[in-house]
């Protein structure tokens, strides 16, 4: 079982500056979003359930400060990222 992986657009553009600005940065987070299509709660990253998001909510360590929060929407086979810099949301 798959799951479609889409890229929320405030995500996108931290993935488009990571890519000119820090490639090992974006290779890691090339490898965790092959990652999420095939297996989005096991693998790299140290993936984690987000206290109070109902295990729907989750996330992966890219470096120590910065995370990839994602959606898990079983029901759809969907995994929706969310947010891809710092650290729960200080920035």
């Amino acid at each position: 079982m798959s799951y479609i992986v889409k890229i929320m657009p405030s995500a996108e553009k931290a993935i488009k500056k990571w890519k000119k600005s820090n490639p090992n940065f974006h290779i890691k987070f090339l490898d965790i979003l092959s990652e999420l299509g095939e297996h989005p709660r096991t693998g790299i990253g140290h993936p984690e359930p987000l206290r109070g998001g109902n295990d729907i909510t989750w996330s992966r360590r890219i470096s120590a400060k910065d995370r990839v929060i994602y959606d898990i929407q079983d029901n759809i086979l969907v995994v929706l990222v969310i947010e891809v810099e710092g650290h729960y949301g200080d920035k």
